[in-house]
């Protein structure tokens, strides 16, 4: 005898976009910690405070990855954006890169923006009903 299986559950999509960030600060702290041997090579090196700002930025944001999924996560990302825009002053590359990469924050802040409106509508395909074929 047997019994119709539990359907399953619903994936969460907030799950997914809180991945997607994790990434994207993994990656931009990747990028910010590739940005080292240009302050070594055009700045004043790495033990300045140029160094010291580099890294330091680049630890926070693998730091914050783990935070993300916190209701205070994506601010604390966004914070980190402001802070390396910022420090375009004292270290140019930073302020490129934190520019282009503050463009990835407001596209993945669209696409959440996008994906709440879309459950609230019920229109996800996850919220579709699954048909069954046997």
């Amino acid at each position: 005898m047997s019994t119709p299986a539990d359907p399953k559950p619903a994936p969460d999509p907030m799950k997914g976009f809180r991945g997607v960030a994790a990434g994207t600060l993994i990656l931009e702290g990747i990028v910010v910690l590739l940005a080292l041997p240009v302050v070594a090579k055009l700045g004043d090196g790495l033990a300045t405070w140029q160094g010291i700002l580099v890294g330091g930025l680049g630890l926070l944001m693998f730091l914050a990855c783990g935070v993300v999924g916190r209701p205070w996560g994506i601010p604390v990302a966004l914070a980190l954006q402001v802070v390396m825009i910022a420090s375009g002053l004292a270290v140019l590359t930073l302020g490129g890169l934190g520019i282009l990469f503050g463009l990835v924050w407001v596209y993945l802040l669209w696409l959440r923006k996008d994906i709440r409106r879309r459950m609230a509508e019920g229109t996800l395909a996850s919220q579709q009903p699954q048909s069954t074929s046997d």
